[in-house]
């Protein structure tokens, strides 16, 4: 019994090696687990099976983190306290004496920290999801942050706006 324990566990490690080291044969295995497109669910077994090799599983984005110009904390609470909604939430003493500030609702979490050499993302961006997407455009215009529908996924309403220092963000109509 415990040398049949021993081996499972063995071939397990084994395998979990080679599909790390073997990006290619990763590859391979990830494009059998993928869901079709028109799934509403994730496949069960494919996620059990995957998880049995791995041996973890990712299972939410906690929050995403933003950059932001040294000193501009002020800026970054009028537009996402007072125009997107969001709560500030304290630092720890340790990350607030680096500057930058975090927001929360309880479901989207964003924080923004200080880059001396700050460049705003362009490209890179969070995707919010929106109830009432018209209602928050509407605000958006109405505090000076222009607005840009996109209508090239087909069945989402989504659109673009920069934030203060120029980074994109994405909102999705729920």
């Amino acid at each position: 019994m415990a040398l049949s324990i021993f081996l499972c566990f063995f071939l397990r490690m084994r395998l979990r090696r080679f599909l790390i080291s073997d990006p290619m044969t990763n590859r391979r295995l990830a494009a059998l687990w993928r869901r079709p497109p028109s799934s509403l669910g994730p496949d069960r077994e494919a996620v059990a099976l995957r998880r049995w090799i791995v041996g973890y599983q990712l299972v939410a984005v906690d929050h995403v983190q933003l950059a932001m110009p040294r000193g501009q904390e002020a800026v970054a609470r009028a537009f996402y306290e007072a125009v997107l909604g969001l709560k500030e939430r304290p630092k720890p003493p340790v990350l607030a004496a680096r500057g930058g500030c975090w927001f929360s609702n309880d479901q989207v979490a964003l924080h923004l920290g200080v880059e001396d050499d700050f460049r705003p993302a362009r490209k890179a961006h969070p995707a919010l999801v929106v109830e009432d997407l018209d209602d928050l455009c509407a605000s958006l215009e109405a505090a000076g942050h222009g607005v840009r529908f996109d209508d090239e996924i087909p069945g989402a309403r989504r659109c673009y706006v920069d934030d203060p220092f120029g980074n994109r963000i994405e909102l999705i109509e729920a």
